[in-house]
């Protein structure tokens, strides 16, 4: 009975760092993918395939990164902070609801293939960069704040990861420049946290 018992529980740190890299790597490719094809001449065929798969890696990457929230806090059990556990997953969810939204506008200027000088397409590219490079980062930037602190208080993984989150997660909430890559600090940071939990879940399972 008590094999049982205890298996799940060992899978679970593996479960998170699994859905945090395969996140990571869908969300930065899905960055780049979508910058790039802004950066293109506005029609080829290049910036529309590009832009086409990006957002299409948007919605696995919200499943890995909603995955991934599951699992932190299944993680962290009961040592976690009411305060800070309702701002860990409402600033999660809402860095995910604007990721969607973000994407689904996107996607709308895609297959509607309205032309650069529609007023619509001008309109839409500037919600979608507003809703993304401004309060989708914040957002991330207020979840590595709140998952920092629990890491500190709870003590579950090593320190130098939540001192890292609070200086990417200051230099997203100070960032009021047009710098679109900055919001790679935030995939950047789940990447190395996610390989920190699996390298300890490894350690433990060894102990």
């Amino acid at each position: 009975m008590s094999e049982n018992l205890t298996r799940p529980k060992l899978r679970t740190p593996r479960a998170a760092a699994i859905a945090g890299i395969v996140f990571s790597l869908l969300l930065s490719a899905s960055v780049v993918l979508i910058s790039l094809a802004n950066q293109s001449e506005a029609g080829t065929p290049f910036a529309k395939q590009a832009l086409i798969l990006g957002l299409n890696l948007v919605p696995l990457a919200g499943i890995a990164f909603l995955w991934f929230i599951g699992v932190v806090r299944d993680r962290i059990g009961q040592h976690e902070d009411r305060f800070f556990a309702t701002v860990f997953l409402g600033s999660g969810l809402l860095f995910l609801a604007m990721l969607f939204v973000t994407a689904a506008i996107g996607g709308d200027l895609v297959v509607n293939s309205r032309p650069p000088s529609d007023p619509l397409t001008a309109f839409g590219r500037q919600i979608t960069y507003a809703i993304m490079n401004v309060y989708a980062m914040k957002m991330a930037a207020v979840f590595m704040i709140s998952t920092s602190t629990i890491l500190l208080r709870t003590v579950v993984l090593s320190r130098w990861l939540a001192y890292i989150g609070y200086a990417f997660a200051l230099v997203q909430l100070i960032t009021l420049t047009h710098w679109e890559w900055v919001i790679l600090l935030f995939p950047l940071w789940i990447l190395t946290l996610s390989i920190e939990i699996l390298l300890t879940s490894l350690r433990e399972n060894r102990e």
